[in-house]
């Protein structure tokens, strides 16, 4: 088996390399000097196969037994588990457990503040790169189901074991990884037996590749902080040290500030805007001037009437230029991201993971960049040349040329002035039940979503309002002819998805309404796992209203 990169949605990489019994994964961002044992840790991942008591392999292992004036032990019933080498995946006879732990010099890294949380990103990462693999058969072989052929036998998800071994064989690290949500145990008793010491309880944790994508990889995903990074001005989550106050006049939406009035919170992977010939944006989902895991829990919920229908108080979209999803697509050897689009009349740099990148102007990385890159460089797309600045568009220049599109304008119907999409774009950026929001491949966008929440939606008053208090929905379009094509739309769909049950573990349902007569579409979200409930009339158009429930939901597309 040859060594595999694995992308991780925060940009680091790790090689994962295989030897005797497992795997070793080492960090291609924290080894800066090379050295023969690069930053890392090794996992022991191997299959348990229940077999006959007759089986060949047994008889081998029972000789094995004699040879060493040993009697092999006398089987409890007719089945005996054996454990042999990983080679690709099964549906539930896969299990791991992390060894050993190689981490960085302390002479460039600091050590990171909890150990748990080390471990917890560790787990993440190997998981991560477990679940990319070939998905195994879902269908299960049980005594019932041995004479009933394969496609009609009962199917069973997807999980693997953690093994309470290695430095999962500590007294807390299970019981903490549990309650991250990262690992699951079917035993939810208390247990009664008083020595801590004793695994009761914890020798069956799981984790199923379900649950793996439906929790938020910001409660696991950090970067370890530099020795030798400054607090000023890298750390500043301004371009320059702090100033006084701002200043605001009674009755003005906007402060008179001397800082840049749009976005001035930058992270610390985005160069001074001296250099940038574009916006200035405030960072991925990953982005943590002080390296910490970035997910922040869901505030409690208090309502409000709008139109006369009451719902949940909404928490605030993510802001202008702000990418708020990412992930690399192993078949499409990219990075899909989504960010909210922005009413600036600069074009809009692309900082994140997959942007080609100038040469560091420093010997070492800053762990706080996406990927490990260094600040100071720049997307080459971005650098003002004469060759590009002028076929730079706008957010909203890009989003008219789209919607001027003939295919486009037939579906969403705002084809028009650069004036009349602006106000649009405007009027979305204002809805306080939906944001706008550009697809991009490697930062370059290809599509327009808009997501909603349905309740108060136009949808929601259509269906009578038995919708969920937190369902979403989203209108869709893809403008750029190269990016579209069933797999890419199989690939971003399932990704808005994805993004829509990480977003809020409250949401269970996902709707659309496209046109009846979008056979083409339809088939393509069937496909896609959605299933059609109904059909509603609008002023303008006949829908179907198909959706989604998480409880239905596996993965997102690879």
């Amino acid at each position: 088996m040859p060594a595999q990169i694995v992308h991780l949605p925060n940009g680091q990489t790790y090689t994962v390399t295989p030897i005797f019994g497992g795997f070793t994964f080492r960090s291609n961002d924290l080894d800066i000097h090379h050295s023969a044992s690069p930053p890392g840790w090794t996992v022991n991942l191997s299959t348990e196969d229940a077999l006959d008591e007759d089986d060949d392999r047994i008889r081998r292992r029972s000789k094995i037994y004699v040879g060493r004036g040993e009697e092999p032990p006398e089987p409890k019933d007719h089945k005996v588990t054996i454990s042999h080498r990983f080679t690709r995946p099964t549906l539930q006879n896969d299990s791991l457990f992390i060894s050993s732990v190689s981490v960085p010099s302390s002479s460039d890294f600091k050590t990171p503040a909890s150990p748990s949380r080390h471990v917890a990103m560790m787990l993440w990462a190997t998981l991560c790169w477990y679940f990319h693999k070939d998905p195994p058969s879902p269908h299960l072989t049980t005594e019932a189901s041995s004479e009933t052929p394969e496609s009609g036998r009962p199917k069973g998800d997807w999980r693997v074991r953690i093994r309470r071994e290695g430095i999962f064989k500590t007294r807390n690290v299970l019981p903490k990884l549990e309650r991250m949500g990262l690992i699951t145990s079917e035993d939810s008793t208390v247990g009664i037996e008083t020595d801590p010491r004793c695994p009761e309880g914890w020798t069956d944790c799981f984790v199923s590749r379900r649950a793996f994508w439906m929790i938020d990889p910001r409660l696991f995903l950090f970067t370890l902080a530099p020795v030798h990074q400054s607090p000023l001005p890298s750390q500043s989550p301004f371009t320059s040290r702090p100033s006084s106050p701002e200043r605001s006049q009674p009755g003005n939406k906007c402060l008179d500030s001397p800082r840049p009035t749009l976005h001035t919170e930058l992270s610390t992977a985005v160069p001074d805007l001296t250099l940038n010939p574009g916006v200035s944006s405030p960072g991925g989902p990953f982005t943590s001037g002080s390296h910490l895991p970035t997910y922040y829990p869901a505030p409690p919920t208090q309502y409000i009437f709008s139109n006369h229908t009451r719902h949940p108080i909404r928490p605030k979209p993510p802001r202008q230029c702000e990418t708020f999803y990412t992930r690399f697509i192993p078949s499409l050897d990219s990075w899909l991201s989504f960010r909210v689009p922005t009413l600036s009349r600069k074009p809009v740099p692309y900082y994140g993971p997959g942007a080609p990148r100038m040469a560091p102007t420093t010997n070492h990385n800053v762990a706080g960049a996406p990927g490990g890159l260094n600040p100071n460089s720049v997307s080459v797309a971005t650098l003002p040349t004469l060759a590009n600045f002028s076929e730079r568009l706008s957010d909203a220049e890009l989003l008219n040329k789209w919607m001027n599109n003939p295919r486009v304008a037939a579906a969403f119907g705002e084809s028009g002035s650069l004036s009349h999409t602006t106000s649009y774009l405007s009027n979305q950026l204002s809805s306080r039940h939906s944001f706008p929001v550009f697809a991009c491949w490697d930062g370059r966008p290809f599509g327009y979503m808009e997501i909603y929440w349905v309740k108060e939606d136009k949808l929601g008053t259509a269906l009578g309002g038995q919708v969920g208090k937190w369902t979403r929905g989203f209108h869709i379009l893809v403008g750029e002819e190269e990016f579209r094509g069933k797999y890419r739309l199989l690939v971003w769909l399932s990704s808005l998805v994805n993004w829509c049950w990480l977003a809020d573990s409250r949401t269970d349902v996902v709707m659309l309404e496209p046109r009846v007569d979008n056979e083409k579409f339809m088939q393509y979200l069937q496909e896609a796992g959605f299933y059609k409930q109904g059909e509603v009339a609008f002023p303008h158009k006949q829908s179907a209203v198909v959706k989604i429930d998480r409880d239905s939901w596996e993965a997102p597309y690879l």
